[in-house]
This record gives structure tokens, sequence and C-alpha cells, in this order.
């Protein structure tokens, strides 16, 4: 099974085609660095309320105030959220629902890639629960503001390792064994076979859900959760280097599905060439498309979420 691609996307599509966004708000997790902040720059320069969702206050507010001195104008709110204790999770619920009457944007964009083994504060692998339970959660804790208005966007980010991700999902707490690069492939993959489910469930389609990959961008993920990478790491790191493009660059598929007019709930969108250029909309790992394995997904996900939600 293959992605249907059928409608051309604007080859050129930059934050300058962002269509005003004075009057709505969007949450960004992981927004004081790399794809997150650039996203969040470009949103508040086009007048958007931005809840810059960080794992300390701290980092929140130093990202808020490198924003501020490029936008003295911008709009920004620091919010603490753990996303590797779901319990943390559940309280920013309450933060949310009191301090904002409408979510016109979620932006699940924060993820942490390869580190050593590591479990969450429930027990899991720590990218399966960062980077797919954590979102999930936080996704549905919000849909009641989020269904607020009309037309609200969901953006879950992924990325091309989801093409090495496998479904099954039978070693999450990583008893069996451990490896740093399927288990990152594993919950990009969840992640956009989340964002896929989440839109076919969605009642009278009121709201949108989308998914986005920022192809090799250079960002602080690789660095932040590997500060020692091996000799092999850090050649391949240097020879790849110049086909890497910027965070801001890979910050455009995930704004270009926040924004444009043109992008479509149950898509998913990428760089032109997958691995850097202008947004299009991008193919998918066939599993994303199956229905059985993104139910089989949800199912699960909800088993372990229950007694959050």
């Amino acid at each position: 099974m293959t992605a249907t691609i059928s409608r051309p996307k604007t080859s050129n599509w930059k934050t300058s085609d962002i269509p005003d966004l004075t009057g709505k708000t969007a949450l960004i997790t992981g927004a004081n660095s790399g794809l997150g902040y650039y996203t969040a720059k470009a949103l508040a320069e086009k007048n958007a309320n931005v809840i810059i969702a960080c794992r300390t206050l701290e980092k929140a507010n130093q990202a808020i105030k490198k924003l501020k001195y490029l936008n003295s104008e911008g709009i920004f709110t620091p919010l603490e959220l753990d996303l590797s204790d779901l319990k943390n999770v559940v309280e920013v619920q309450a933060k949310i629902f009191d301090n904002f009457e409408n979510l016109d944007l979620l932006i699940n964009n924060a993820g942490i890639m390869h580190p050593p083994k590591t479990l969450s504060a429930q027990g899991f692998e720590i990218q399966f629960a960062v980077n797919h339970l954590a979102h999930m959660l936080l996704t549905l804790k919000l849909l009641p503001i989020i269904e607020k208005k009309e037309k609200s966007r969901i953006i879950t980010v992924t990325s091309g390792a989801q093409f090495f991700g496998k479904v099954g999902w039978n070693n999450i707490k990583a008893e069996n064994y451990y490896n740093k690069w399927e288990s990152y492939a594993n919950s990009k993959l969840a992640n956009v076979m989340f964002a896929f489910e989440l839109d076919a469930r969605i009642e009278q389609k009121k709201i949108l859900s989308l998914a986005a990959h920022p192809g090799i961008a250079k960002t602080n993920l690789f660095s932040a959760q590997k500060p020692n990478p091996s000799p092999l790491e850090t050649f391949s790191l240097e020879l790849f280097s110049p086909i890497f493009q910027s965070a801001e660059m890979g910050a455009l598929p995930q704004l270009f599905a926040a924004t444009s007019p043109e992008a479509r709930g149950g898509e998913h969108y990428g760089p032109r060439f997958n691995f850097r250029g202008h947004p299009k909309l991008s193919p998918t790992s066939p599993f994303a498309l199956d229905k059985k394995e993104r139910g089989d997904l949800w199912e699960k996900s909800i088993e372990i979420l229950s007694s959050f939600l």
C-alpha cells in the first residue's frame, strides 16, 4: 500500500505566506529550540498568542526572552510540560482550560532521539513515551478546548524514520531488548499513525489532524540526547552535514500544515525533496495507511493511557 498524492502543492511556500493569526492561540511542545522555536517565532510574527511548552519554566522563559528580543510585540505564554511523566501532562489540562478560551493550534513538536536506554516515569521506553504516548494524552485531554472552534488543527511531527518503524508494539517497555534506532523509528511511525487515526475519528470533521516531518534539519535533537556520540556517529554527522537544511527551513512543513488553507486533515507534509526544500504533500509509511494497524495502535495506547484520561 502506498500513499496517493494527487494535489500538487506550492513549491516555494514560506513563512510570509502564513495568513494573519490575530486572535488565535497556539501551543507548541518543545518550543525552546530547533523546529519548535522557529515555529513559535513564525506564528508570533503573524500575531498568534503562542504558548511555549517546555520541560521546565526556565527553558520556556529563556526562549521567550530570545523571541521577544526579535519581536517585542509578540505574545508568548510559558508553560511547564514534562512529557516524560504522564501525570504532569494531565496537570497541564487545567492550566490551559483556566487561562485560555480556545486553542486553535496544537503542535506536537517535542521529541527525543536515540538516548541510552531510559524509562519514563510510568516505566515505558522513553522515546515511545515522550514522542507518542505523552503527545497522544496531551491531545486527548485538550480536545474539548480545541473543538470549541471549527477548523482548529492538531499537528503531530514525525520524521522520515517512520519508514524504518515496525508495528506490533510488543517491546514498549524495552523489556526484551533495547535498540535506540529501532525505538526512535517506532515512535515516529506511531506519530503519523496517531495523526491519521485521530483525523479519521474526529466527529463531523470539525477539526483537523495532520502530520509533518522536517526532512534532515540541523537541530540540537541529536546532541541533546547523545552528548558523547561514538566516532562513527560523529563521522556520519559530518559526512551528511552538507545536505542538512536549517531548523528554520525544517519548520516549514509543520507551519504549512498548521496554517495553510491548502492543508487538509489526514495529510502528511514534508520537504520537497523529502530531506530538504520547501513543503509539499509527502508520502508516508504504508503502516500509516493501514486502518487495522492504526486501530491496533490506538487501542493499545488507550489501554495504557486509560487511568490518565
